[in-house]
């Protein structure tokens, strides 16, 4: 069986790690289960997703996935792309083989770009919105990474891409295609990796418990990140509910799993 991992309140906190979550992983692989990471934070880069697990103890055996790998996925190699989004975007557009500009850099309301990206990064600011909303006024179809109005960090939610991507999507009056969780790009590229059967986990409903209706998997909820037990019972509903994930492998690995 296959258990898929959302990242940010699941294994960590920005970059606090969550107790027991490396022991969790090294539980479940140890006992012949297979383990994939499955994030929407477009703005690491790939490659540095896979070192920070390693810093945390953790070895992903490749088996990463990011809302900008799935972006990358629905645009054609040598597209002209305007990327309002962060470092993990642009390298994976690069991998794909498109050509991009920052929605800052100078002559990019010139460019004749014919995609706009949108994920999350820090430096979003009115020039990028203006820029990139009329880029899309203009005829450029819109790639939002993923919608998540927050990220969970150590001293509460932030705003995360989806916060960015209704900006531009209010300024330009276009709806975006959509390539993170919950929707099917991720999950397609996860599943013709990891298979048919298994169990998603993660901090939110809305795009972790829908993701895992998506592909046909459970949908184990951590109270470790964005919803807390007063949020009870989500939409869709969990199968299966833990404090961490740790609690939830050990549970469900015994067979004394909690649910709604």
């Amino acid at each position: 069986m296959a258990w898929v991992l959302d990242l940010d309140g699941v294994v960590w906190l920005g970059d606090e790690p969550i107790p027991g979550a490396a022991d969790a992983v090294a539980l479940l692989q140890s006992s012949g289960q297979r383990v994939a990471f499955v994030t929407n934070n477009s703005y690491t880069r790939r490659s540095s997703v896979i070192e920070k697990l390693a810093r945390h103890g953790i070895d992903a055996a490749d088996l990463v996935f990011t809302s900008a790998m799935a972006a990358a996925s629905l645009i054609d190699p040598g597209t002209r792309v305007m990327v309002c989004a962060g470092p993990g975007v642009v390298e994976e557009l690069h991998r794909r083989g498109c050509e991009t500009i920052d929605a800052s850099d100078e002559g990019a309301a010139d460019w004749g770009a014919e995609v706009v990206v949108v994920g999350f990064h820090r430096t979003f600011d009115y020039q990028r919105m203006r820029i990139a909303s009329t880029a899309v006024r203009d005829g450029a179809r819109l790639v939002g990474t993923n919608t998540d109005s927050t990220y969970p960090t150590p001293t509460g939610p932030i705003p995360g891409a989806g916060s960015i991507l209704a900006s531009i999507v209010t300024a330009s009056g276009s709806q975006p295609d959509l390539a993170g969780k919950p929707h099917d790009p991720m999950a397609r590229m996860v599943s013709s990796v990891v298979g048919p059967d298994g169990i998603v986990v993660g901090d939110r409903a809305d795009t972790d418990g829908a993701f895992a209706v998506r592909m046909g998997y459970r949908f184990g909820l951590v109270l470790s990140g964005v919803t807390a037990a007063a949020d009870l019972p989500t939409d869709p509903p969990a199968d299966l509910i833990a404090d961490d994930l740790l609690s939830l492998v050990h549970a469900t690995l015994s067979g004394s799993e909690v649910g709604l």
